[in-house]
């Protein structure tokens, strides 16, 4: 049993990490996909997020108790809920095991829950390179418009490269916050080199990241974003917040980082992407080192070798 808060209609990244591990979960047995637990005979029960699925975790530990259960840990229980939610506390202490999707993941967690934790980095397929125009910077912004993507870094990013008309920042997201989309629309008319495309199937905004120049990423806190793992496995540099969730990703040394909400560090490694011709390819070499890690075939043996601890007799078979 997998479940995620987030179905198909909301087209983020806990949805697509539950399809994901559904699809490899398959060669292991039966598997079922809900926003709920609703008290079927499943073996096992992953749950993603520990606060918004707490009460399916409640449910299963308290009418399950033998049944394994693993909670995966997104950006807002890392770095917030755990912290102050008694029952994404829960969550943690009823697991069996804990996932976290970046090599950092495990360091707010208090040490006595720090054995449960196994790092799953997530994956994707790779895609080649799309050609970019010599003739300007194309930055990419992939993330809903809400707080804790931290938008407005962007924003003001695009407003102090207002004059640089070869630098252009598109943006695609939906505005999950009204007043950030009509803060997006104002920009647009202000600064004609911003482009805010709005919410996109996830195949358009992944070949907008093969043809972008640089992916940016200014969140305040992730656990692992897959937008990020796209870029990688697409060739796309990335310059991205210096938070454990995007450095768990592209390695602790990673050269293009800035301060979480500072728009001026952003513009300039942008202007530095632009006019140093040795910035971008510097930062690919340190991407294209990591882009291994994201393998789908590391991903599945990984999540199969976590479901294994628990269901020792479902061991994995190769898909037909």
């Amino acid at each position: 049993m997998i479940v995620t808060p987030a179905l198909a209609d909301a087209n983020n990244g806990n949805w697509q990490t539950a399809r994901r591990w559904a699809r490899m979960l398959a060669a292991a047995g039966r598997v079922r996909l809900a926003a709920h637990w609703d008290q079927g005979d499943e073996d096992l029960m992953i749950a993603l997020h520990a606060r918004r699925s707490a009460a399916s975790v409640a449910q299963w530990r308290a009418q399950r108790p033998g049944a394994g259960l693993i909670v995966a840990l997104t950006g807002t229980d890392l770095y917030r809920d755990i912290a102050q939610d008694a029952a994404a506390q829960a969550s943690l202490a009823s697991a069996d095991r804990l996932i976290v999707l970046n090599e950092l993941g495990a360091r707010p967690l208090p040490p006595l829950l720090r054995p449960k934790v196994r790092v799953l980095l997530q994956s994707c397929a790779t895609r080649r390179t799309l050609a970019k125009s010599p003739r300007h910077l194309r930055a990419l912004m992939v993330g809903h418009l809400r707080d804790e993507k931290s938008p407005r870094t962007y924003f003001e990013a695009a407003r102090r490269l207002a004059a640089r008309r070869d630098i252009r920042l598109d943006h695609v997201g939906a505005a999950l916050d009204p007043a950030l989309g009509a803060e997006a629309m104002a920009l647009m008319a202000a600064c004609p080199q911003y482009r805010w495309l709005g919410g996109l199937p996830h195949a358009a905004a992944r070949r907008r990241i093969q043809a972008a120049h640089v992916l940016v990423h200014p969140s305040r806190m992730e656990g692992g974003a897959h937008v990020v793992i796209e870029a990688l496995r697409s060739g796309t540099p990335v310059l991205a917040s210096r938070i454990d969730g995007n450095l768990g990703l592209l390695g602790e040394g990673y050269g293009g980082s800035f301060a979480v909400d500072d728009a001026a560090a952003l513009a300039g490694l942008l202007q530095r992407s632009r006019d140093e011709p040795a910035m971008l390819p510097g930062l690919q070499a340190q991407c294209d080192s990591r882009a291994a890690l994201f393998d789908p075939a590391r991903e599945r043996a990984g999540l199969l070798s976590l479901v294994a601890e628990l269901l020792p007799i479902a061991a994995p078979r190769d898909p037909p």
